[in-house]
């Protein structure tokens, strides 16, 4: 019986982008955005706080689109300060690429395993889904699931008694398999 995990987020995940003010790295995004217009053209940013001194820097969300160009949808998103929109586009790589920044992700998300049913099993088959595109080390999300130790869960892949097609040890943010045999 195929068991499914889900990896789901919490919260937004902190900013990683150095403050000017106070030297710290780290942001928090709370769903608030810019909007300013220059005749035709429109300027959009979401706004970050800095953690350490609260000063707020913008992301570049939109610069200089024509308004035409513009989806309603997106303008009225914008406008209504859409946590729902800050959390898509904290996961776009254009818009990290553009300003430079990556996400901690560390406290802010957990792993739904539909309850400890499967723990007693001998063989478990899992499918892991990942519901936003969250770096996580896979082992460290079969031990949580399972309730053993990194350590075991190694020993485990060493020994072939916990296989998957895609590799263990690094991270991964994109839907897997995996098989543990007790």
């Amino acid at each position: 019986m195929l068991n499914n995990w889900v990896v789901m987020p919490t919260c937004l995940p902190l900013v990683l982008r150095r403050c000017h003010t106070c030297a710290s790295d780290r942001f928090r995004a709370n769903g608030k955005f810019r909007v300013n217009a220059h005749h035709k053209l429109l300027d959009a940013w979401l706004l970050v706080l800095c953690t350490g001194c609260g000063e707020t820097a913008k992301l570049t969300v939109l610069e200089r689109a024509n308004v035409r160009s513009v989806r309603p949808g997106l303008l009225d998103r914008l406008h209504d300060n859409d946590p729902g929109l800050a959390a898509e586009l904290l996961q776009d790589p254009v818009l990290r690429r553009r300003n430079r920044i990556a996400l901690d992700w560390d406290g802010a998300w957990r792993l739904d395993t539909g309850g400890s049913d499967h723990l007693d099993r001998e063989v478990i088959d899992v499918s892991v889904r990942f519901a936003a595109r969250i770096p996580v080390r896979p082992l460290r999300l079969i031990a949580e699931g399972c309730g053993l130790s990194r350590a075991e869960t190694e020993r485990l892949a060493e020994e072939g008694k916990l296989v998957s097609a895609v590799r263990l040890g690094g991270r991964l943010s994109g839907d897997f398999t995996f098989t543990l045999k007790r």
